[in-house]
């Protein structure tokens, strides 16, 4: 695939089995393809990807097998489902043969007002086909109600990405938990035990109807070829879920000259540990990683389940969230806690920096024209005591107010090591420097905790916005400290501090 642009180039997608043909224009997402060829089963609520109104289902690798995925249809670029196979409400069943899914949300009247009902049924059946679910359904709430699990095994928070409007929350919970294993016949169950389609070398140039000015979508077929481009054309939008671009096209009528696709590169969907550090792909979503890491680094299993939805999650990458450098992203404070290092490449080569040294202003940062991040670096080992608290107006699926990442090592009662990440404080994430320099070398007892408060509340340089006054985040800062402080004593066992 050359830079050169091959406007004859067509996208075929497999839609409830029937191949059908998309072309263009690039910036054209998923949903407004599907509602074109008269799939109006999925609806645009939000075009924000905060509803669930237009989620679909698409085949995705996982292992030998594939794996039925929910996703927003009107975040995700329908180029980018070139070669791939999807499912919408009206692929799982019909009137005269209703899927399981479909029949208990009209048994338990989950389908109120309807418009939201279609939805509803492509997130729950992907929760459906999960393999874990019927595994092994006993699912512990004491993570803090990450996942709220009914006697079948169905986790409800992989709705947690779906709205409805009529309050009709119960019945859709009933149906939820009334659903069975998959019958040995279901061919969509069948279906999940064969690969998924590998990805397509896709280079399709249009003209954007409103404006006429030309657009570019591509994917590379590797990494190599990927950063060839990105040399050649630095001005090019690099997209992987599309959980942020999406908006951008959506809400802000954002359109790009040139947009490339790295979400399924190889190269950047390994997860490798070594001795020294752990290094996660930077095109993993946080779905494969939250699965495959399996609670292995605590610190983000914590983080997981507050990142927006599991129809985000679905799509959103770690590369994505950091790569465009905004000051609310809830992973920079985590991984800043972690000491994470990114790993930059382009066709110099690689090179690794300091997550704390990336960001160098309100979305600037000191990637270079030409760079992407391909890897995430954790260092090893681990602190033992970690904490990810997300303050914001709803528990789940809303934007950070104030976001801190805690990883803290204590050895013989002494703080030797304090690492602490904040987001929403300032232009840029930041570590709580003084903070963890007054820790270090101290007691860990509640004294040393409430004295180190105190200086966490001044911390960064808040601001008034329409998420929170600056007066409300220094507050919060400086009460996180002692509610992770508590948060230990409870998971400990230690019960009340003797200076409390």
């Amino acid at each position: 695939m050359s830079a050169e642009a091959t406007q004859e180039t067509k996208c075929l997608v497999t839609v409830n089995g029937t191949v059908r043909e998309f072309d263009g224009p690039p910036h054209a997402n998923a949903l407004d393809f599907l509602r074109g060829q008269r799939l109006i089963g999925c609806k645009e609520g939000c075009a924000e990807g905060e509803c669930g109104a237009c989620s679909i289902l698409v085949a995705r690798g996982d292992g030998e097998g594939s794996r039925w995925t929910a996703v927003n249809a009107c975040l995700l670029p329908a180029a980018s489902l070139d070669g791939q196979e999807v499912i919408t409400a009206e692929g799982l069943g019909s009137v005269a043969d209703l899927h399981p899914v479909q029949a208990e949300m009209a048994n338990r009247g989950g389908s109120q007002c309807g418009y939201c009902t279609p939805g509803f049924i492509c997130s729950m059946a992907a929760e459906y086909y999960r393999p874990e679910r019927t595994a092994n359904p006993a699912v512990s709430a004491e993570d803090g109600g990450e996942h709220e699990c009914g006697p079948n095994g169905f986790d409800l928070h992989a709705l947690s990405g779906n709205l409805c409007r009529c309050t009709g929350y119960r019945p859709i919970r009933d149906a939820a938990y009334a659903l069975g294993a998959p019958e040995e016949d279901d061919p969509l169950a069948a279906r999940a035990q064969r690969s998924a389609p590998h990805p397509v070398a896709t280079d399709i140039q249009r003209a954007d109807t409103p404006t006429g000015e030309l657009g570019r979508y591509r994917r590379a077929t590797d990494l190599d070829q990927a950063l060839q481009i990105l040399a050649a054309e630095p001005q090019t939008v690099l997209v992987a879920g599309a959980t942020d671009w999406g908006v951008e096209v959506n809400i802000k009528g954002a359109r790009a000259r040139s947009v490339l696709a790295i979400d399924r590169l190889p190269e950047l969907r390994q997860i490798q540990f070594n001795e020294q550090y752990l290094e996660l792909g930077a095109g993993c979503t946080l779905s494969e990683l939250e699965r495959n890491l399996a609670g292995r680094v605590p610190l983000l299993g914590k983080l997981f389940g507050q990142f927006a939805s599991r129809l985000i999650r679905n799509s959103a990458t770690l590369g994505g969230n950091l790569g465009t450098g905004s000051p609310i992203g809830d992973t920079p404070p985590a991984l800043l806690a972690l000491d994470a290092e990114l790993v930059l490449s382009s066709i110099r080569g690689n090179r690794v920096v300091a997550l704390a040294e990336y960001f160098t202003g309100y979305r600037q940062t000191v990637r270079e024209p030409g760079e992407m991040i391909t890897a995430i670096r954790i260092p090893l080992p681990l602190a033992e005591l970690t904490s990810f608290q997300k303050i914001s107006k709803r528990r789940f699926d809303d934007i950070s107010s104030v976001a801190v990442g805690y990883a803290v090592t204590v050895e013989d009662g002494v703080i030797s090591k304090a690492r602490i990440g904040l987001g929403g404080v300032a232009a840029t994430p930041l570590r709580a420097k003084a903070t963890e320099e007054m820790l270090e070398g101290k007691e860990w007892t509640l004294d040393t905790i409430r004295a180190a408060a105190s200086i966490m509340g001044q911390e960064g340089t808040p601001m008034d916005d329409h998420r929170a006054s600056a007066s409300y985040r220094k507050a919060m800062l400086a009460s996180s400290l002692e509610r992770f402080y508590a948060e230990q004593l409870t998971r400990s066992g230690a019960g009340q501090e003797q200076n409390s």
